[in-house]
């Protein structure tokens, strides 16, 4: 409960600095790509032991695979090749992440090719010409109600596995467009009407339910009341393959974000890095960093080797640490030396999110008291304060938040000297965020200094 300090307590006051390390947080991170259509890039290049532990900010794994390497029969589905580099990277408390595709300009039948024998409606194309008799890939029509019947079901078999699972950040909307990016520019060129998108997006909406599903920017060229509909329906943004082109080209949909950032985790996501470096377009990498500004960015990628991109790019991925999704900065603490049984235990806090989106999933101040054994002897979480509401600002200027809180100390709380820690999680006390502050147990709650607890005599 809140109330007023009295100014004749002697206090302990703690200004801790940011620490500067990259913080592994629920809803934002760097995105490993561990396939990235072509089976063989990128992290699947990876020895089955090596989970890239040293890419500082790393949580989450993104498979992103042809729809024919699942379901290479109707209804026979392979789910190994989702789960065995999942479970990798779970095991090391990090989540996976999908986008399953339909259309590849380096596989003829992305979706798988029993789809196009039961009669759905396609096209044949080379890229760079468009639709071509005899071309060597195959396009579906994304309205062709065989292909979406067959699609339905396989979303439906996949929803039935990973909709709701904690260890899934998010699912791409990925059906629609070369490469499920939600353009044809580099298959058949077709246009097709907001409406087929919007298709897309109900077919998804229908079987994942409980995990976050995302939207590609570029369904905007179908129309832009795709995106309106996909925030409609809750979905996120993603923006793929930025710095394809230099300078004022590098991005065109940093306004699309606007709409989203505010309460779901917009994802970032550059051109493969190297033909990007190689062209002159990647430069210091600087327009990445100013990407992870403008989109109020929460996800960013890794679209390239993770460590050759790692070891060109440290100072980058530092910066951008600093800066994407939250970063929960304490910046003063300060409560009293001493404290008699069976009062309350005044506390000030004074918060800041240094990052460039909002803590979206949330949590509560937590202080709790240690012995010096490391047993927890009292728990006390600050349940009127999310710290969701915490404002972002530019670098260096996000408001300071203060709370001031009274409290109650429980009846079985002995006297002795205690270690004061605070952390960030649940309404309960489990801790949750990490924070950039030193002295860490191991478990998210950050050492502060010591209290005295004094009998009535005393």
């Amino acid at each position: 409960m809140s109330g007023a300090f009295s100014l004749n307590e002697r206090w302990v006051v703690v200004q801790p600095q940011d620490t500067g390390e990259a913080l592994e947080n629920p809803g934002m991170g760097w995105v490993l790509h561990f396939y990235d259509n072509v089976p063989e890039n990128y992290g699947s290049k990876l020895a089955p032991s090596d989970t890239v532990d040293d890419f500082p900010g790393l949580t989450v794994v993104y498979l992103r695979i042809p729809w024919c390497y699942l379901e290479p029969e109707e209804g026979k589905f392979v789910w190994s090749v989702l789960d065995t580099p999942a479970q990798r990277w779970i095991a090391k408390g990090k989540q996976v992440a999908f986008r399953i595709t339909c259309c590849e300009s380096w596989l003829r039948f992305a979706t798988p090719e029993w789809v196009y024998k039961a009669g759905a409606k396609g096209y044949f194309f080379e890229p760079g010409k468009g639709i071509v008799d005899g071309g060597p890939y195959w396009e579906p029509d994304y309205d062709d109600p065989v292909f979406l019947e067959k699609l339905d079901n396989f979303l439906a078999a996949m929803a039935d596995r990973y909709d709701g699972n904690p260890e899934v950040a998010f699912v791409d909307v990925g059906s629609f467009g070369v490469w499920g990016e939600g353009h044809t520019f580099a298959s058949t060129k077709l246009k097709y009407p907001a409406s087929t998108v919007i298709k897309h997006i109900d077919l998804y909406c229908k079987h994942f339910r409980r995990t976050l599903l995302v939207a590609n920017d570029d369904f905007s060229f179908q129309g832009e009341e795709t995106i309106d509909y996909a925030w409609q329906r809750g979905l996120t943004l993603r923006d793929d393959s930025i710095l394809v082109q230099p300078g004022e080209k590098a991005y065109f949909h940093a306004n699309l974000a606007q709409r989203f950032w505010r309460d779901r985790p917009v994802i970032l996501e550059c051109e493969h890095y190297g033909p990007s470096r190689d062209r002159g377009y990647w430069q210091d990498g600087s327009l990445y960093y100013q990407a992870v500004e403008d989109y109020h960015a929460s996800y960013v990628s890794i679209h390239w080797w993770p460590r050759e991109f790692l070891e060109e790019n440290r100072e980058l991925v530092r910066r951008i640490n600093l800066r994407l999704g939250y970063r929960l900065q304490l910046v003063e603490a300060r409560y009293p030396k001493r404290v008699k049984v069976g009062t309350q235990l005044p506390f000030l806090m004074k918060w800041r999110n240094a990052g460039v989106a909002p803590c979206l999933p949330g949590g509560y101040p937590t202080v709790t008291l240690k012995d010096d054994a490391g047993g927890i002897v009292a728990v006390f979480a600050d349940q009127e304060f999310n710290v969701r509401s915490l404002p972002v600002g530019e670098p260096g200027q996000a408001e300071v938040v203060q709370r001031e809180v009274v409290f109650p100390l429980p009846f079985n709380l002995r006297p002795g000297e205690y270690e004061v820690f605070i952390s960030i999680g649940t309404k309960t006390g489990t801790p949750k965020i990490a924070l950039p502050l030193p002295d860490g147990d191991g478990q998210r709650r950050y050492r502060l200094g010591r209290i005295k607890i004094i009998s009535d005599s005393q």
